[in-house]
């Protein structure tokens, strides 16, 4: 009864059905393995966040450059305040506001992008405080430069004069006319009254919208292997169910094939 599984025909489905579930299997085992390493991530830049509190902080160039190691790190910079910046759309304990962002010009010839604090409403630079005058030294958690539509942060343009839409080197690059750090600093406490803005975890460590995706691919690799069985076991019942029709006399002698599944 079981001979039409060594016509051609069937040579093909077997070795379809052969190749493509453990294909579907490694690529489902794949995507899971990846949404597993984004936990892990997440956890260990939690973990890294809370110890990073309360360690010393360390000079600003030994942290440099920044990568998932150093990115959230305390450290240590002096300078000069210079220009202001105001980066609005941001949030903060469930409320709207903006960052107000100053250039620190420090004495290796480059600004660094310094988060002062965050202050509710819309963005408005009367009600930015001033920066402080002559030296000052500045410590808080270091930042990688942000991505245009990443994270949260607006691609926004047209912003008006003395805004910007992201923190990184090619958003403000026009805008100061400073050499600068390719990074920036969130200070631990912030100045003049405003709120200080908690580091963010780094890039690729978060349990975002890419990490639950692989979680969907998974499941998405799973589910058609199961259909690819499925349906092997679908045409097995219906040559079975031809071979009994036509050992019994019911199918014509024209049909007396393999029968074509139309669905």
């Amino acid at each position: 009864m079981y001979r039409f599984l060594l016509t051609p025909r069937w040579w093909g489905i077997n070795v379809f059905l052969l190749l493509a579930v453990p294909f579907c299997v490694f690529m489902g085992s794949w995507q899971l393995s990846r949404f597993e390493g984004r936990v892990q991530d997440h956890r260990a830049a939690t973990e890294q966040a809370a110890s990073d509190r309360g360690e010393a902080a360390r000079p600003l160039d030994s942290m440099l450059p920044v990568d998932k190691s150093t990115a959230g790190r305390r450290v240590t910079a002096s300078g000069r305040y210079g220009e202001q910046l105001l980066v609005p759309g941001r949030e903060l304990d469930g409320k709207r506001g903006f960052y107000v962002l100053t250039l620190l010009r420090t004495g290796s010839g480059r600004a660094l992008p310094v988060v002062r604090g965050w202050l509710p409403g819309t963005a408005d630079a009367a009600k930015a405080p001033a920066p402080p005058r002559g030296e000052v030294t500045v410590t808080g958690a270091l930042q990688a430069p942000e991505t245009p539509g990443d994270n949260g942060v607006s691609a926004q343009g047209g912003l008006p004069a003395g805004q910007t839409s992201a923190i990184s080197p090619a958003s403000l690059v026009n805008l100061v006319p400073y050499r600068l750090y390719d990074a920036w600093v969130t200070l631990d406490e912030g100045d003049a009254g405003m709120k200080a803005v908690p580091a963010s975890a780094p890039s690729g460590t978060g349990l975002d919208l890419k990490a639950f995706q692989n979680l969907g691919y998974t499941g998405e690799w799973f589910v058609f292997a199961g259909f690819v069985v499925f349906m092997w076991f679908r045409l097995l019942r219906r040559e079975l169910e031809f071979q009994r029709d036509a050992a019994l006399g019911l199918v014509p002698e024209e049909s007396e094939q393999s029968p074509v599944p139309t669905g």
